[in-house]
This record gives C-alpha cells, sequence and structure tokens, in this order.
C-alpha cells in the first residue's frame, strides 16, 4: 500500500490543473505518494492533456455524476493508507502532504486534516468555519450585513475571523479544496455523500466525521495556494446546485418538523430565485455592453 494517495476531480480543468501536478511531482515522492485524477467527463480535452503530459498520474475517466461521486471513485482507484483530496487549482511550493499524513498517524482521534489555504498573493484565504445554521443566510461570507459590518459577531463566530490562522485548532469544517483523511476513517464514513452534486460535500463530511468522535484539524504548519476566484464562477446551474446541496444538508443535519421544514424550503428556493433573477440582469447587461 503506498503511503499517501492525492485524489484530484477535474471538470473542464484544463487551464489550472497542470500547474498543480507540476507542483505536486516537484514536492512529492513517487515512491510514497501516488496522484489520481477523475476526470469528470471534461469537454476541454483535459483528460487527455493529463494523459499525454503527466503520464505518471493515474486518470480515471469517470462520468460526471458530480464532485464528491468523483472523490469516491478516486478514493476507490488509490491505494494510499492517507488520502489527500485537492482542488485542481491548488499549488505547492513546499511538502505539504506529508506533515498532514504525519498529524493523522500521530492523532488517531483526528478524522480530517487541513493545511492553510493562501490566495494567489500570499494572502489568507479563510478555509474553516463553523457549521451553518438558520443565521448562516444572513452572516456569511457573501451576505450584505457581513460586507457592510465585516467584523460583527455573528459572521466572525461563522467564518471563524476571531483568530490569527496561524495557530493549530480544532474547527467545525474545513474547505474541500485541500484536506486529508485516513483510508480507515474514509471507509467507516462510508465515504463522501454522492448526493451532493456539488457544494457543501465537504461541510457534510467533516460533520459525519465529528458525528463518529472524530476532530476536524486546522492545521496551518503547511500552506498551499488556492485561487478560488476560478473555482467559484457564477451560472445558472451552479446556483442551482448550490441551493440544491444546502437543502440536503438541512435536510440530513438540521431537520425539524413539518412546519420548519416548510419554512426553511421555502426560503432556500426564494433565495435560489432572487439570485438567479440578479444573475440573469448581470448576463443581459454584460451582453448589451
Amino acid at each position: 500500500m503506498t503511503a499517501i494517495s492525492v485524489v484530484i476531480v477535474t471538470y473542464n480543468s484544463r487551464r489550472v490543473v497542470p500547474a498543480c501536478l507540476a507542483s505536486l511531482a516537484a514536492h512529492t515522492s513517487r515512491s510514497t505518494c501516488e496522484i489520481v485524477v477523475v476526470d469528470n467527463a471534461s469537454s476541454d480535452g483535459t483528460a487527455e492533456m493529463i494523459a499525454r503530459e503527466f503520464p505518471w498520474v493515474r486518470l480515471v475517466r469517470h462520468r460526471n455524476h458530480g464532485l464528491s461521486a468523483g472523490i469516491n471513485a478516486g478514493v476507490e482507484a488509490s491505494s494510499g493508507e492517507y488520502v489527500a483530496v485537492l482542488n485542481p487549482d491548488i499549488r505547492f511550493d513546499g511538502d505539504v502532504v506529508s506533515p498532514l499524513a504525519a498529524y493523522l498517524r500521530d492523532h488517531e482521534d483526528a478524522g480530517v486534516v487541513a493545511p492553510k489555504l493562501l490566495n494567489d498573493d500570499g494572502t489568507l484565504q479563510m478555509s474553516c468555519r463553523a457549521f451553518p445554521g438558520y443565521s448562516t443566510a444572513f452572516f456569511n461570507r457573501y451576505s450584505i450585513l457581513t460586507r457592510l459590518f465585516p467584523r460583527n459577531r455573528m459572521s466572525s463566530r461563522y467564518l471563524m475571523s476571531n483568530f490569527d490562522h496561524s495557530s493549530l485548532q480544532d474547527v467545525d469544517w474545513v474547505s474541500g479544496a485541500a484536506l486529508m483523511f485516513s483510508r480507515r476513517v474514509f471507509d467507516e464514513l462510508g465515504g463522501w455523500d454522492p448526493a451532493f452534486f456539488l457544494f457543501n460535500e465537504d461541510v457534510d463530511f467533516c460533520r459525519r466525521a465529528h458525528d463518529a468522535g472524530y476532530r476536524v484539524v486546522y492545521y496551518p504548519g503547511v500552506a498551499v495556494y488556492h485561487s478560488i476566484g476560478i473555482s467559484e464562477s457564477t451560472s445558472a446551474r451552479l446556483i442551482i446546485e448550490r441551493h440544491k446541496s444546502i437543502w440536503r444538508y438541512y435536510r440530513k443535519h438540521l431537520r425539524g418538523g413539518l412546519l420548519r421544514d416548510a419554512v426553511t424550503g421555502a426560503g432556500i428556493v426564494t433565495r435560489c430565485g432572487a439570485l438567479l433573477a440578479a444573475n440573469g440582469v448581470r448576463g443581459m447587461i454584460a451582453r448589451r455592453g
């Protein structure tokens, strides 16, 4: 068994994944770390480019059943005792996976560990959060209240912006852009929930790790660069998928009585509709411009 496996799920990622794979090649050993790329039926030649330019990568061509299903397929195709899941727009400038694996090996109560995320310019990217609840709709990273009052107590609590992110910390959940878990924990949790096509799959995985008695750990001793703007482009489909994932998460972890469910469902649908309308207006303005 390989000590560490790195799983990357791609979808039309031809522009960004070469830098990710090149940085991995420069800072990991092929004798102890294998790289598995699951391509979710890209139409831009991602899979063909990887097969041609990175023949040492284990390439899995997969039908696009979503990110979680792709991660599961990658883990199943891998052999590592520890598995790092990375977005294709992640880049390294040092060995990150070995210290994360060492932490998991030395702390069996840790189910998930994640490095510090940095923006392209080296500034901190907020990557750990409290679990979402009803107030999250008003105090998330993109909400009007957070933008107007960035230091308000509710936003700070959810975004975990009230500590310097330079010390190791137990947290509720960490971004799925870069994290690691052991194969033992993956098997115990039954993998990632494929019902999450995109968005909130990382929150759900960390929540289930907590429910199983494991810690989720933010480990700033190592850091990676993440081009967050590339992976957060807006389209009608992404808006819909985001809100479907919110409903899925609510039904799994926060569900109440019929009235509470109805009010929550109506709120999610209303928010989705408002964002779709705003996105459509922006599209019309852009086309006319």
